[in-house]
């Protein structure tokens, strides 16, 4: 088994070998995938994460459902996330890591769903982050909320590398 750094460096060599058009059709596809889960169906609080340009894409995702359902996102305020709700009305600003970010007061209700991204998955639902720890120490705080992690099909792995504090999510969405 790979070290987590070794896996880092693996998965993005494996992006490299797709095209933005390759990855922008598997993120709609798991978008889709991601809709019909019994856990978004059922969930009217999910927060979701505003992706990167490497992540599986969320941005139309969060602008098609924030009218519909309380979507959080997560905003990066030193070694924390601080959940912020995305409105219709609301403007997204680049916040730090060039991460985009609603512009609104820290959310204080609870969640009934955490959608993650993560570097690499295995089907157990270990995840590997980008090394940070923000997701593992957030997932710790609300250990009874519903989680999906989302990824391409080449960051679907065999094992991922864990340590004491990694937090396991319920189900990884994929494609296809």
């Amino acid at each position: 088994m790979m070290d987590k750094k070794s896996l880092r460096q693996e998965i993005r060599r494996r992006k490299k070998e797709h095209t933005p058009a390759e990855l922008m059709a598997q993120s709609e596809c798991i978008m889709k995938k991601l809709a019909a889960h019994p856990a978004f169906v059922a969930a009217e609080r999910v927060m979701l994460y505003a992706s990167l340009p490497d992540e599986v894409q969320t941005l139309a995702f969060i602008d098609e459902w924030k009218g519909r359902k309380h979507i959080i996102l997560p905003t990066v305020v030193g070694d924390d996330i601080v959940p912020v709700e995305a409105t219709i009305e609301g403007k997204m600003v680049e916040g730090d890591f060039h991460i985009l970010e609603p512009e609104n007061n820290p959310y204080e209700g609870g969640f009934d769903l955490i959608v993650v991204p993560g570097m690499a998955f295995d089907r157990a639902g270990h995840r590997l982050g980008r090394g940070r720890g923000y997701y593992d120490r957030f997932l710790a705080k609300h250990p009874d909320v519903k989680t999906i992690g989302l990824c391409f099909d080449f960051q679907l792995v065999e094992e991922i590398p864990t340590e004491a504090h990694d937090k396991v999510v319920e189900a990884v969405i994929t494609f296809p």
